[in-house]
């Protein structure tokens, strides 16, 4: 790491550790807005998408979601590279499984020239692509050790003679993630491509001090992991944390499970000393759209104003976030979140008991309703495909999926809607490259007198 860089991620840490001090939630707003301001100044007229909007606030900018993205990808980042040029050169780091290359391009600016090109699971079906400079990667990495070193890690950082130890687990690497090794920091990543098991003897014998893993890995490595040492500390990534894997990951390490919620939009939360899920709103600005009347869950667009290689600027994620009410122990008004629920093709959509509309059951309600039953049920995976819920739930057990099909009955004719069929298919195969998706709606139920107004359920 170059001595600028360096530079750059201690000051990145030092602000997000000790500075960003703000006394009430109106105070961190009108921060906010001086930021945005200024980067919607300085940033954006550098973006070709963005030509026709010079001065304009950012409430009257376009909102963009990923096919806006990928269909004008080069508009987007103000370094004239193309989406087959990013794509390309991702999915050969991802063949050859060598993710310490920079992408060469003669475009943009000389300080942004090392380029790291990401590519995202491809859950929705298109996969995301994102670039980051060698700048960004390193603000990144700043802001990512403050949130997630308590302070006998920090302390271990800097004063142990030898380096902290932390173990990644993750569908492919990225010199993003090779920011954080130095002599200070042994930083591991564990490749999701060759399978979990594969690892466990090298698991072992590198004693992580920090693991970090997808929740369903963590979940693995809690039932089989064995002798491996515990950790100090456990960081959930990627996928949605469902309370049954939080369970026994807490129970196997006596440890509480951390999340960091990152994705192609960028370092978005954290959990923070407390145990609670802050969205990281000192680097991005998040304007909900609600999705319920109550507003207690809503879809995020996302403005990272710390970010200029490529733009995201009012970018809607298809993420449904649920609000935790009341303040922070922790002193911070940035806004608290209960659960990350999943997405909003994670939703199941049912028909009122009346037969007039559809009504929105979202998956973190039904993901209760079967743990307040069946604490310790199997693996299952739930699609809806029209009128009909489809049901695998592991080894087939007949006993388990009656539970949670009760489970889930009884919450539709509570929450008022029309009880569905159901069908009980075969489990489908585990992949350590595909992130976990329990419930998925594959196909809406066509309602042939529905009436314009689609209702959506809290």
């Amino acid at each position: 790491m170059r001595a600028s860089e360096a530079l750059t991620l201690l000051s990145a840490f030092a602000r997000a550790r000790w500075g960003y001090r703000f006394a009430d939630r109106d105070q961190l707003e009108a921060w906010q807005r001086r930021q945005v301001a200024r980067f919607l100044s300085r940033q954006l007229p550098r973006a070709p998408f963005y030509r026709d909007y010079r001065n304009a606030p950012l409430a009257a900018l376009p909102i963009v979601d990923k096919a806006t993205l990928l269909a004008r990808f080069a508009d987007l980042n103000t370094q004239g590279v193309t989406l087959a040029q990013a794509t390309a050169f991702a999915l050969a780091a991802e063949a050859s499984r060598d993710f310490s290359h920079a992408l060469p391009h003669s475009g943009g600016d000389a300080g942004l020239a090392d380029l790291t090109v990401g590519l995202s699971s491809g859950t929705q079906g298109t996969r995301g692509v994102f670039l980051a400079s060698s700048r960004e990667r390193t603000l990144w990495a700043g802001i990512l050790l403050a949130r997630t070193l308590d302070g006998p890690l920090l302390h271990d950082l800097v004063l142990r003679r030898t380096p902290l130890r932390v173990a990644f687990f993750l569908r492919a690497n990225s010199k993003l993630y090779g920011t954080l090794g130095s002599r200070r920091l042994d930083f591991r990543f564990f490749d999701l491509h060759a399978g979990v098991e594969a690892h466990l003897a090298a698991l072992r014998g590198f004693a992580p001090e920090v693991l970090v893993a997808p929740a369903s890995v963590l979940a693995w490595l809690a039932d089989n992991a064995g002798a491996m040492p515990t950790p100090r500390k456990v960081i959930s990534v990627a996928e949605v944390l469902e309370p049954d894997d939080e369970r026994r990951i807490t129970q196997a390490f006596g440890l509480p499970v951390h999340q960091l919620y990152q994705c192609t939009e960028g370092f978005l939360g954290y959990t923070c000393e407390h145990g609670a899920l802050h969205l990281n709103e000192e680097f991005v600005y998040v304007e909900p759209e609600w999705l319920d009347a109550e507003r207690t869950r809503f879809q995020p667009l996302v403005t990272d104003f710390t970010r200029s290689a490529q733009l995201f600027v009012r970018h809607r994620l298809t993420d449904v976030l649920t609000v935790l009410p009341g303040e922070c122990g922790c002193g911070r008004p940035t806004r608290r979140l209960a659960s990350i629920a999943g997405r909003m093709d994670d939703v199941l959509w049912l028909p009122h008991r009346d037969g007039t509309r559809l009504v929105a059951l979202f998956p973190d309600i039904v993901r209760h309703a079967i743990v307040r039953r069946h604490e310790a049920h199997p693996d299952y995976r739930l699609s809806q495909q029209g009128d009909t819920l489809e049901l695998a739930v592991e080894g087939g057990e007949a006993a388990a999926y009656e539970a949670i099909v009760d489970a889930v009955n009884e919450t539709i004719q509570r929450l008022g809607m029309a009880t569905p069929s159901w069908r009980q298919v075969p489990m489908p195969a585990a992949s350590g490259m595909a992130k976990r998706r329990r419930i998925r709606c594959v196909a809406k139920p066509v309602m042939p007198h529905r009436s314009s107004e689609v209702a959506r359920h809290a």
